[in-house]
């Protein structure tokens, strides 16, 4: 169990993501908000506690592997490996510029520490089930992490993925589902209803879990009971705030694939500090 000093640590590397993405979406002019916010926690949780993974050596062979499906999100992802210290935080601000390795959609060959190349959504979770599938049969103990959305589950593929996952047993699989509740068109439940996600994958023969995706004592312990369970994958259902951080574009659509102004970014950035400087109250 992590102790208070630890969880106020990773909550405010947490916070310096989040300014890093404001950053540097306000520099692309371009990019999504509302996702990669929402996920900064996660992000935070994965690379600074969970991840058994060497920044200096990105490819050690004997890393775990994480897959972002959903690559649209990619500047959280971005943002924390710069602040994990696979490359310099200055980076970041040449997101979307021509010749960047930090490309609008992830490209895994441009900038190591990057497992695949994503964008088409759905693809994610085949490719990850693939990778553990293939540790199992090398007799290998990584584990391989799936981050995906929930918009996303509207694609047969993942579905297809999730009935391979199951009957193969894959227990050193886990996906992690972004249940931020948006896509670019409004509300998932308006544009393809979803529910019920739980009995789904149940369905599948996966052990599904769902929590608080910004409470990060609750997403750590459901990471350890992933890591238990020795005779399926398991679906952690984090339930997130799109835009948290920013409390005038928390669960607004419409944020979903826009970037800030450089004055919202200000304006968010104030926000964001001031979230900062509660944490550290709260654990003084």
């Amino acid at each position: 169990m992590l102790i208070d000093n630890e969880i106020q640590k990773l909550e405010l590397r947490a916070q310096d993501i989040r300014a890093t993405i404001i950053a540097m979406l306000v520099a692309a002019g371009s990019g999504h908000t509302a996702g990669p916010l929402g996920m900064a926690d996660i992000f935070a949780a994965f690379y600074f506690h969970i991840l058994n993974h060497d920044p200096k050596h990105p490819e050690w062979e004997e890393r775990d592997r994480l897959i972002l499906s959903n690559g649209h999100i990619c500047p959280v992802h971005y943002a924390a490996m710069a602040h994990s210290g696979y490359f310099p935080i200055e980076e970041c601000l040449t997101l979307r510029k021509f010749g960047s390795r930090l490309q609008g959609h992830p490209e895994r060959l441009r900038l190591p520490g990057l497992e695949t190349t994503s964008g088409p959504l759905g693809e994610g979770l085949s490719q990850a089930a693939g990778m553990a599938y293939a540790f199992r049969m090398d007799g290998k103990k990584q584990r391989v992490y799936c981050l995906m959305s929930d918009g996303e589950q509207q694609e047969g593929n993942i579905w297809e993925a999730a009935m391979f996952a199951g009957k193969h047993k894959l227990h050193n699989l886990t996906a992690i589902m972004d249940r931020n509740n948006i896509q670019i068109d409004g509300m998932t439940e308006n544009v393809m209803p979803l529910e019920p996600l739980a009995d789904k994958y149940r369905a599948f023969g996966w052990h599904v879990l769902e929590v608080n995706g910004h409470d990060m004592s609750a997403f750590i312990a459901a990471i350890d009971e992933a890591k238990a369970i020795y005779e399926k994958p398991t679906l952690l259902i984090a339930h997130t705030i799109p835009g948290k951080g920013v409390p005038e574009i928390e669960f607004d659509y419409h944020w979903h694939g826009k970037p800030p102004t450089a004055e919202e970014g200000k304006r968010f950035l104030k926000e964001i500090r001031t979230l900062k400087g509660k944490i550290s109250h709260e654990y003084a």
